[in-house]
C-alpha cells in the first residue's frame, strides 16, 4: 500500500508522525512510503534520514493526498485539506471530532476511512504524558515575575517557601504532571473523583504528595492558597457548570498561575485557547498559560514516542486490512470515526446530534470474536444509523 505522512501545518506544531524508524519498518513490510519534505525538520529528523531508510520525498501535500492510500499526521485536519480527502482513502490523526462539526462533515462528504488516534491509545497517549511534563514546566514558567507572575522558585530557598501546585485529574496527563513538579520538589497536591486512583498516586509517590477528592468544596477551600493550578481533567462537553469559576479564579492570589492543560471549553470560565506564539494571558490576575498543543515544544521526544505507538496500528491496518485489524484490536476499533460517509463516533453523535453505527456493524465483524475495549467517554447515544 502507497503511505504518505504529511507535514503538519497547524500554528506552533512541530512533531511528525512518524520517524525514519517507523518508515523503515513499514517499508520491510513491503509497502511504498511517500514523505512530504521537511515534514520531519521540527522534530530533528531531516529529509535525507528519512531517503536513507527507503522513503520517496514529494514536495506539497496535494501530492500525498492525490497518490496515496494511507494518508496520516499528527493533528486535527485543517479546513484548505477537505477538499483533498478522497473516497476510500484511510486517514489517521488526532481528529478531536465531537468539538469540530466541520471537519466531521468534511470526512463525512468525502466517503474516507477516518481514526482519530487520540481513541487508539491502550496504556494512554504519549502526547498526555508529554503534555503533563512539559505544562508542568510551562506552569512554573508562568509564574516568574517576567511573566506576570508573583515570582517563586519551585523548592523555594533559604528562609522562602517553594511553590503550591494543585494537579486536578489523576489520569495520564495529571500523574506525568505531578511527576514532574514533584520531582523539582513543589509542594504537590493532586484532585481527582476516585478514591483508588488518589491511593494509587499516593502509593506512586511515597507518600510525599498530598491528595484530596475533586469537588466544589475542596477546590473552594485550596485555591486561595494556590500558587499554580494544572487543569487535567478531561471535562464532559455535556456539563452544565465549571469546574473552577471566574469567582474561584479571582480568590487566588495575585500573580498565580493557571495551566489549562485539558484545553476544554466548559472547565474553567476564564479560559480560551492559545499558541505558542502567544502563550500567556492575565485575567483575574491570575497568569493563564493555555496552548493546546503544548507536545509540541518538546517535538523530538514526543514525536519518537508516539510514533512508536502507533505503528503497531499502521502495520496492522496496512498488512491486514480493516476490518481485520479492528477485530484484532478494540482500541483501534473504538477510534474509527468514519467510514465511507457513515460517522462510527458515539460521542460525537451525541454531541452533534448526527445518527452513528458502531463500527463492528459497519465494518461487518460483529459476530466475530472482537478484542475488547473501554469504551472512550461516559457519552452515549442511541441515535443509531438503520441500514
Amino acid at each position: 500500500m502507497k503511505v504518505g505522512i504529511l507535514k503538519d501545518i497547524k500554528n506552533g506544531e512541530y512533531r511528525v508522525i512518524a520517524t525514519p524508524a517507523e518508515v523503515s519498518a513499514l517499508v520491510a513490510d513491503g509497502h511504498e512510503i511517500l514523505v512530504q519534505k521537511s515534514a520531519g525538520e521540527g522534530a530533528g529528523f531531516p529529509d535525507e534520514k528519512y531517503v536513507a531508510e527507503g522513503a520517496k520525498l514529494v514536495d506539497t501535500m496535494e501530492e500525498i493526498y492525490g497518490q496515496c492510500d494511507f494518508v496520516t499526521k499528527v493533528k486535527e485536519f485543517e479546513p484548505i485539506e477537505y477538499k483533498l480527502l478522497r473516497e476510500n482513502q484511510i486517514v489517521f490523526t488526532c481528529i478531536h471530532p465531537a468539538a469540530h462539526p466541520d471537519e466531521v462533515q468534511a470526512l463525512l462528504d468525502s466517503k474516507c476511512i477516518a481514526f482519530t488516534a487520540e481513541d487508539c491509545h491502550r496504556y494512554g497517549s504519549p502526547n498526555c504524558e508529554a503534555a503533563g511534563k512539559q505544562g508542568a514546566l510551562m506552569g512554573l514558567y508562568a509564574l516568574l515575575s517576567i511573566n506576570g507572575g508573583k515570582g517563586k522558585c519551585v523548592n523555594g530557598l533559604g528562609g522562602a517557601p517553594g511553590v503550591r501546585a494543585l494537579v486536578v485529574g489523576g489520569g495520564t496527563v495529571g500523574r506525568a504532571c505531578a511527576s514532574i513538579l514533584h520531582s523539582l520538589g513543589a509542594r504537590v497536591t493532586v484532585m481527582d473523583i476516585n478514591i483508588g486512583t488518589l491511593r494509587d498516586i499516593g502509593r506512586q509517590f511515597n507518600e510525599e504528595v498530598d491528595t484530596e477528592i475533586s469537588n466544589r468544596y475542596n477546590l473552594t477551600q485550596i485555591l486561595p492558597h494556590t500558587d499554580v493550578v494544572y487543569n487535567c481533567v478531561k471535562w464532559p462537553k455535556t456539563a452544565k457548570e465549571f469546574m473552577i469559576t471566574r469567582e474561584m479564579v479571582r480568590s487566588m492570589e495575585k500573580g498565580s498561575a493557571i495551566v489549562d492543560i485539558s484545553n476544554d471549553y466548559g472547565c474553567i470560565e476564564t479560559f480560551h485557547e492559545t499558541t505558542h506564539a502567544d502563550p500567556m494571558y492575565i485575567e483575574e490576575g491570575v497568569v493563564h498559560y493555555c496552548v493546546s498543543n503544548i507536545p509540541g515544544a518538546i517535538s523530538q521526544s514526543t514525536s519518537i514516542a508516539y510514533a512508536a505507538s502507533v505503528l503497531p496500528h499502521f502495520r496492522s491496518i496496512l498488512n491486514n486490512g480493516v476490518a481485520k485489524a479492528c477485530a484484532k484490536d478494540g482500541y483501534l476499533r473504538r477510534s474509527l470515526t468514519a467510514y465511507k460517509g457513515y460517522l462510527t463516533h458515539e460521542e460525537t453523535s451525541a454531541l452533534q446530534n448526527r445518527p452513528w453505527i458502531r463500527p463492528e456493524d459497519i465494518l461487518g465483524i460483529a459476530n466475530e470474536k472482537l478484542d475488547p475495549a473501554p469504551a472512550a467517554t461516559v457519552t452515549k447515544s442511541d441515535n443509531f444509523i438503520k441500514l
